[in-house]
């Protein structure tokens, strides 16, 4: 067995148990662990009560050990408080991200390192490779389950000591490997949903949270055409859902937290040739000339499309719909990421 110590993350998915098999079958002295995040009720993602039993018997399985850490004050104050402030302002969190950055590569990455552990490993899908004295953050081998896009905080302090096992793999050859082992994960359903959000929904969610207040809904002249009940059950190009009789399609192309107004549009008047984007980070800190061509990357898994990168401008190279504020905005070099950062 090698003498390095590994703490995997295990959420109770298939990705994670097979991330945990494959450490060990590469030798490596596994730990386990489930992190428990959220206090609410939860009936999805990996904070419900059944995914902590699932990490806890495939841990058996495997015959290593495995533990809970409590974080649950750390992810409402950095991931569920930020949620519900940005909804209430007019923006469009992205709370994986969030979780990822404070709590998976924060948290988590901090105590393994206290614990005495060599290495971190999660379940994504994403792969870090050396390049001389530098690490660099790549897609992962399945393109359609990608999760580069939600990591692009991620540095060389991290890169230098996290392993994600599954990157290099189809997410078809993840399950046949858990099936191979006979895990109880092997063909349990992915979680697309928001894990600390009940199958209610986001407004359901939010609206015992964020003080709502009604408004009006107008088209680009500013005519009222329709009212709602808080801007928190808006995103910038929505469709469905919009409260206004049928008709031409209309989309959401602006928010307004201060007047509480939502305004709608066609599709073309979401269309932007730039676009400003806060707190910048890169992979490798000097990644970033004063100019640099880039593919830029603005859904999880949507598709990059060409620009440049002036600091913190976007320039596209055709206009593009208009990126909701709070959204990640990551840059690419075909599949390398280079960094990203958070739409202004």
């Amino acid at each position: 067995m090698r003498s390095e110590r590994v703490l995997v993350a295990m959420s109770g998915g298939v990705d994670s148990s097979v991330a945990a098999a494959l450490m060990l079958e590469r030798g490596y002295e596994v730990t386990g662990v489930t992190l428990k995040l959220w206090g609410g009720d939860s009936d999805s993602g990996c904070c419900s009560v059944a995914d902590v039993e699932d990490a806890r018997r495939v841990a058996a399985q495997l015959d290593i050990p495995h533990y809970v850490f409590n974080f649950t004050d750390d992810f409402t104050e950095h991931v569920v408080d930020p949620y519900v402030s940005a909804y209430g302002s007019g923006r469009t969190p992205n709370p994986c991200v969030e979780c990822n950055r404070a709590i998976k590569f924060g948290r988590l990455f901090e105590r393994a390192r206290a614990l005495g552990f060599d290495l971190l490993a999660t379940g994504h899908h994403a792969r870090v490779r050396k390049t001389g004295q530098r690490f660099e953050l790549l897609r992962g081998a399945d393109r359609a389950k990608d999760q580069s896009y939600v990591l692009y905080m991620l540095g060389q302090p991290e890169l230098a000591r996290v392993v994600f096992p599954v990157g290099d793999l189809m997410k078809a050859d993840v399950r046949a490997h858990a099936a191979r082992l006979g895990l109880r994960t092997a063909a349990k359903p992915e979680s697309m949903d928001v894990c600390f959000v009940r199958k209610g929904g986001r407004f359901a969610f939010l609206e015992t949270r964020v003080p709502m207040r009604t408004g009006p809904i107008v088209d680009t002249i500013g005519d009222v055409v329709g009212s709602h009940r808080g801007i928190a059950a808006f995103t910038v190009g929505q469709r469905r859902g919009v409260g206004v009789a049928a008709g031409e399609r209309r989309y959401v192309i602006d928010i307004d937290a201060a007047s509480a107004t939502v305004t709608l549009g066609s599709r073309a008047d979401l269309l932007r040739s730039e676009l400003q984007v806060r707190d910048v980070t890169f992979v490798t800190p000097d990644t970033c000339d004063a100019k640099r061509e880039v593919e830029v990357q603005v859904r999880a898994h949507g598709e990059p499309f060409a620009a440049s990168l002036t600091g913190d401008v976007v320039r596209f190279c055709t206009p593009q719909t208009r990126v909701a504020r709070g959204q990640v905005v990551a840059f690419y070099d075909g599949d390398v990421l280079l960094g990203g950062g958070i739409a202004a």
